[in-house]
């Protein structure tokens, strides 16, 4: 945390409380700040005082006059301290504070503040409701924890601002208020006093703005850029609104993206990472790679395990649960999901156990043991497809005596979600995720369309404005659902920062990746006429990512919600408790609007 140094004696300090240090011995100083906590040891009176930058200890004894008002003093009083430093006896430094070497004897205090009794201690890190938290946020963010995570997105916000300038990159503001995006989450809207009846839109994300400044010639663009959304929270996504280091670039392929992010995160996680290790190169893993590597589309990379097909082993064997599966229809698959270290039944049983739990009808295993001098395979699965089965199966995936292998049978599609969560969650019980180090990858090559079972149709996959891997060829010639497109996610250790395209810039092309998918040139032209119209005016060749500054603060801090590193983040239910936020408007702001309030009554 940084500590500016104070040069002169102001009105309510000389140092701050994270300033003083041994060679400050003899000096007489004045520190403000909050009272961290009071302690009485045998007549002496210790203050914690605490600010922005740090802690000091202050002492008074029974003979200092200022000794009847620290007896008053109270957790979180604003007060200013006036004293003398001296150095603490060897017995009593405290090395795990920057200021530990020495204290404030203390010979006058004057109180700025009282404080009530708390609503929720500000020592210590007690855990308390998120909805006491948030209605008293300003006390929260005093605590220790919080106060050092807030510090932190500070600086790495500043950091990525340095190295974008230093890349090249020129930071522009986009509009806040904006027309309503067609795609996506839902919109916040403002309406229009001067315009009744029309509203305005928050921005769900600069898209189209950041393509336009390309297209008006301005080639490296980034923006620290607030983004609006109505959507529900979760643990990695908050309600309502949230950052984003926002990023275009003119004539550019994807590898030339790659080329510039890459060095740019690693170091920001190099510089704030408190020792842990960060990927030398990001892997570049296919989409369909993924999932069937890791039943994800973000994986976590820390953990080594990989699932791979073993329908062959299983096709006309005698466990007829999933050979008459197989039989039955040539797109069910199984999966083996390899365990090491989890060979004993009591594990295989857990798993099973929490399988059914996770609304599945179990999960099927082999785990492999030593008898007599070879590793045999045990369970119901090893006795029904024989031991030359098993044993292939275990050479062909490498496992030894103590370990197991699970499996998942189906339709891909349909269990690929729970055959990822079943591979994190062997990790976890295992042991096998490295806690020390970020695991960096790009995935790549996503289907540009994909098959709408409702709707019995052709849809966009991922992202409608990304060009078409081919082209225009690959549209006019190639099965709809064999074509990628150029779009990119970057992830981090299972938490998706940021998803990333090269851009769809020749209206022609525009038209017909609609057209696949159900939309006319005039739906096209209505929702997305302001873009596609300036790209019939010469558009660059261009592409981008947005990496979610709120993630990779989460990330650096070792938190696993948003809201540990929000300064002031809404609750699950998308509510302000400090401000009192959403409000109802009054009669008079209403007609200003010319809107009237519908909401159902209770």
């Amino acid at each position: 945390m940084t500590d500016k140094a104070f040069t002169a004696m102001t009105r309510y300090r000389s140092h701050t409380c994270g300033q003083l240090r041994a060679e400050d011995v003899g000096k007489t100083v004045k520190l403000s700040g909050w009272v961290n906590r009071v302690r009485d040891h045998g007549g002496l009176l210790f203050v914690d005082l605490r600010d922005h930058y740090g802690l000091t200890q202050c002492v008074a004894d029974p003979d200092s006059p200022a000794f009847p008002s620290v007896e008053e003093m109270r957790a979180e009083w604003v007060v200013t301290i006036e004293g003398e430093v001296v150095a603490r006896s060897d017995e009593t430094v405290n090395d795990k504070l920057p200021t530990g070497a020495v204290e404030i004897r203390i010979t006058s205090v004057e109180v700025q503040s009282e404080a009530q009794e708390l609503p929720l201690p500000v020592f210590g890190d007690t855990d308390y409701p998120e909805d006491t938290r948030l209605r008293y946020r300003f006390l929260d963010l005093r605590r220790e924890r919080i106060h050092q995570n807030i510090v932190l997105r500070s600086r790495i916000i500043a950091d990525l601002r340095r190295r974008m300038t230093e890349a090249g990159f020129g930071e522009y503001q986009t509009p806040i208020l904006t027309a309503s995006s067609p795609e996506g989450a839902r919109d916040f809207l403002v309406p229009s006093r001067m315009h009744p009846g029309q509203f305005y839109a928050l921005p769900q994300a600069p898209q189209q703005f950041k393509q336009l400044i390309m297209v008006a010639g301005f080639d490296k663009y980034f923006q620290i850029a607030p983004c609006f959304r109505d959507e529900d929270a979760r643990a990695d996504r908050s309600p309502g609104e949230f950052y984003q280091l926002d990023i275009e670039m003119s004539f550019v392929e994807q590898e030339d993206i790659f080329q510039e992010v890459e060095p740019i995160l690693r170091d920001v996680f190099i510089e704030f990472g408190n020792g842990k290790s960060v990927s030398e190169k990001f892997a570049r893993i296919p989409y369909a790679e993924s999932m069937r590597k890791y039943g994800s589309d973000k994986p976590d990379l820390r953990n080594p395990i990989e699932m791979s097909d073993a329908t062959e082993t299983f096709r006309d064997s005698g466990f007829k649960v999933f050979a008459g599966q197989i039989a039955a229809d040539d797109k069910v698959r199984v999966w083996a999901i390899p365990a090491p270290g989890g060979g004993s039944r009591a594990f295989c049983d857990r798993m099973n156990s929490w399988a059914q739990k996770e609304g599945q009808p179990g999960l099927g295993y082999i785990f492999f043991r030593e008898e007599e001098g070879s590793i045999v395979g045990a369970g119901p699965l090893a006795k029904n497809i024989g031991p030359e089965r098993t044993e292939a199966l275990r050479t062909e995936l490498g496992l030894n005596a103590g370990d197991a292998v699970f499996f998942t049978c189906g339709i891909p599609g349909k269990f690929v979600d729970f055959a990822g969560q079943a591979r994190q969650q062997l990790g976890r019980e295992l042991e096998l995720i490295d806690e020390n180090k970020f695991e960096f990858c790009w995935i790549v090559d996503f289907p540009m369309y994909e098959f709408d079972e409702a709707e019995q149709r052709i849809d966009f996959s991922h992202n409608p404005f990304s060009m078409p891997q081919g082209g225009l060829e690959a549209l006019e010639t190639k099965d709809p659902l064999k074509i990628n497109g150029y779009q990119y996610d970057i992830v981090c250790n299972g938490i998706e920062l940021s998803s990333g395209a090269i851009r769809n810039h020749r209206p022609e092309i525009m038209m017909k990746a609609f057209e696949i998918a159900g939309y006319g040139p005039e739906v096209v032209e209505e929702k997305f006429g302001g873009m596609l119209n300036a790209f019939r005016y010469g558009a660059p060749p261009h592409g981008g990512i947005a990496p979610g500054i709120d993630r990779i603060v989460m990330l650096l801090a070792g938190e696993e919600n948003l809201r540990e590193v929000t300064m002031f983040p809404m609750n699950q239910q998308a509510q302000d408790l400090m401000m009192g936020a959403p409000a109802e408007a009054s009669a008079h702001q209403l007609r200003e609007l010319s809107i009237r309030s519908t909401a159902p009554k209770e």
